[in-house]
């Protein structure tokens, strides 16, 4: 049903249609394609909504609406006006994030409501690989099994704590223990090991046949500083590639200069710039 500023919620007879608008940048969009794809826009399945914009019957910009809010292909009207329908109900997403300028939009436009956020990372660089690596992999880089998640788990919550702020056990919940223990499962954690000690460690979060997005890159204090994110980041590239995506990115904070310098060395160049609100 659209409402007065075209904008109704897509559902499984959209997909082809969704599909189309955020396949025309398909590594941007990865994250809201990967959700299509294993959700086929069911609201149950999203843990929320695909709202779609119309113009003269042509879905011309989409909004992910869920615990994550991503704007898809809008431009800053579109996000004005996908903000305002996020004014209309109840907000449950934890963040909002994309290309910086939807994303200022929106946050423009629902602040006076919405309130203080937790934290703002504004022009964040959003990050390619779509060649070989610059550097030799590390070739001590491999997927981790179940095996490993004594080790893996504590490091995974020590790298959320440090990006994010807050650790992701806080209130007792099971949720992230789950999460990792799905991406190992799923062939999608990589990690590096110095024994028995863990080095170096990066995730996929999501995937398409065109594009994966890494996250969860991190290097525990102590062993810093010795080029282990720079080379483990060309293994994860490699091994991605060649079995999920042939196109790797990633964000970081504009401010994570060590990052971008291990980045740019691996070979990822910066295509777009991302922010995300905390709430």
């Amino acid at each position: 049903m659209s409402t007065r500023h075209g904008v109704r919620v897509l559902g499984s007879d959209d997909l082809e249609e969704f599909g189309a608008l955020a396949g025309r940048d398909p590594v941007v969009n990865v994250f809201v394609l990967h959700r299509a794809a294993t959700t086929r826009l069911e609201p149950r399945w999203l843990g929320g909504e695909m709202w779609g914009r119309y113009r003269d019957g042509e879905l011309v910009a989409a909004c992910h609406a869920g615990a994550n809010i991503v704007p898809v292909q809008a431009d800053e009207d579109d996000a004005r006006v996908f903000a305002e329908k996020a004014l209309s109900v109840h907000r449950t997403a934890s963040t909002l994030v994309g290309r910086h300028e939807p994303v200022r939009a929106f946050w423009n436009q629902a602040a006076r409501t919405w309130g203080r956020p937790r934290e703002r990372r504004w022009l964040q660089p959003h990050l390619e690989l779509r060649g070989a690596p610059a550097v030799e992999p590390d070739p001590g880089v491999r997927r981790t099994t179940r095996d490993d998640l004594e080790t893996l788990y504590p490091a995974c919550v020590a790298m959320y704590t440090e990006e994010v702020g807050i650790s992701p056990e806080q209130g007792g919940s099971d949720l992230y223990r789950t999460r990792v223990a799905q991406l190992v499962s799923r062939g999608w954690s990589f990690a590096r090991y110095d024994g028995d000690e863990l080095v170096f460690k990066a995730e996929v979060a999501c995937a398409t046949g065109a594009a994966a997005q890494v996250q969860g890159v991190w290097v525990p204090p102590a062993h810093r500083g010795r080029g282990l994110a720079t080379a483990g980041m060309a293994a994860v590239a490699a091994l991605v590639q060649a079995e999920i995506a042939p196109t790797v990115s990633l964000y970081v904070n504009e401010w994570n200069t060590t990052a971008r310098r291990a980045y740019a060395r691996a070979g990822f160049v910066e295509t777009a710039r991302f922010s995300t609100v905390m709430f």
